[in-house]
């Protein structure tokens, strides 16, 4: 599955995705923000923003920023924002959430809902958003993940074979995942219809370890008078 086919899929969904997705994934939605902990003047980025369904719930004193790859679910973000008022919103911006335009540590949190099966490299994305969150901040992400019962697990591999089609992936293992992205996984939950989705909270406590080792070694050793 490739940008294109992303793009296609999410060109089909704009006109419907509040209808059809908005109250099964809306659970999930909740809780990541209620689980966010947000302080006033947090910088928040939610990367898969889509229509903007989620920016109503965020609280009014912290800033959010919104990136999407889909021209039209933006579009109807875009709109959602003026017709809400939402003034804590900085941006909706057309952007890969594998190769993000901000700089390192430009936010408190970040935030993917729904975004994992659906990119081309789950594991780049999470570098990604690893980057741009500050050293000890932390990153949500919901998403559904292979089913262990056999009858189900059976079905996700079926439909697999039509990923680019659906414009997501149904089968992406949850240990595969967190194994090849490094996640520091503190965290997860059940949530939305039979608890079939999850919520993985996370640290980003290796970026603000690999930091720390990189400015101690940047530090002028002096030399010892005796």
């Amino acid at each position: 599955m490739d940008i294109k086919d992303i793009k296609a899929a999410y060109r089909r969904y704009a006109p419907v995705y509040d209808v059809i997705f908005g109250p099964i994934f809306n659970q999930g939605r909740k809780h990541i923000i209620d689980s966010l902990n947000c302080q006033p003047g947090d910088r928040i980025l939610e990367v898969g923003v889509g229509t903007g369904i989620s920016l109503p719930l965020y609280p009014a004193d912290v800033s959010v920023t919104g990136i999407d790859v889909s021209t039209e679910m933006l579009r109807k973000a875009e709109r959602r924002v003026a017709r809400t008022g939402l003034e804590n919103v900085e941006a909706v911006l057309e952007m890969n959430g594998e190769d993000m335009d901000f700089a390192d540590g430009s936010f408190d949190k970040v935030v993917a809902m729904y975004v994992v099966s659906v990119v081309a490299n789950p594991t780049r994305l999470v570098e990604e958003m690893s980057r741009v969150c500050k050293p000890g901040g932390e990153i949500f992400i919901a998403n559904h993940f292979c089913s262990s019962h056999p009858l189900v697990s059976a079905m996700e591999k079926r439909l697999a074979g039509m990923s680019s089609m659906a414009g997501f992936r149904p089968n992406v293992d949850l240990d595969e995942f967190v194994d090849a992205s490094g996640l520091d996984v503190v965290d997860v939950r059940d949530t939305n219809l039979f608890g079939y989705w999850k919520v993985l909270r996370c640290r980003n406590e290796a970026k603000a370890e690999d930091m720390l080792h990189a400015a101690m070694a940047a530090e002028p050793v002096t030399a010892s008078q005796g």
